[in-house]
């Protein structure tokens, strides 16, 4: 079942975690698709060739069902996952996290591992500004000019987005409608005689 609301993050942060040596500083960031994300991996490999490792993790979608988790060569299970852990336990979706490694010559070990990309990925999240969105549904609406004043009090009285118009003689918009409450707005604008709405796809 689909949700009515999920939790992002709004804002970007980073952070800074030191173990015997070793620096990891975190970057965790809003994406809202899988080539957002490797824009900004390839970005931060680019702002530290020297690191030895660039580990990250991320979850997509309303629902949370899309995510990757990656080691970047440390053990298995020892970066990535603990990164997740972060985002996970916190219920977001839409977020990402990179965490790069300077090695500080002492092998810390998996649980030692497991302990520094965690905090690290936690100490970056808990500087974002997490943002609670409603799910929406994308409709396009036609309505005589004379409507607009009523239109636009509907949008506005129910957190109607309006994505695109065009103003004339006859407007058409494009809005997102929350949609825990589509059928209540809906049968508002069906109240307007002649106004056509029309689910997008």
């Amino acid at each position: 079942m689909v949700p009515d609301y999920f939790h992002t993050i709004e804002t970007l942060a980073d952070a800074e975690f030191r173990d015997r040596g070793s620096r990891f500083i975190a970057y965790a960031f809003p994406i809202a698709d899988t080539v957002a994300f490797k824009n900004i991996l390839a970005e931060k490999k680019k702002e530290h060739p020297k690191a030895v490792h660039h580990c990250f993790a991320y979850r997509l979608g309303i629902t949370g069902d899309q995510f990757r988790a990656n080691d970047d060569g440390e053990p298995s299970g020892s970066a990535g996952r603990p990164i997740l852990g972060q985002i996970d336990s916190r219920g977001l979706t839409d977020t990402a996290v990179v965490v790069v490694r300077y090695f500080g010559g002492t092998l810390l070990g998996i649980p030692g591992l497991i302990q520094a990309y965690g905090t690290v990925a936690s100490l970056a999240l808990d500087a974002c500004r997490v943002v609670q969105k409603s799910v929406t549904d994308p409709f396009e609406l036609q309505f005589d000019y004379r409507f607009l004043n009523e239109v636009m009090r509907i949008c506005k009285q129910h957190d109607i987005l309006i994505l695109d118009r065009d103003m004339g003689l006859f407007c058409r918009f494009r809005i997102a409608v929350p949609r825990s409450a589509s059928a209540a707005i809906l049968q508002k604008f069906s109240d307007f005689p002649s106004l056509e709405i029309n689910k997008l796809v």
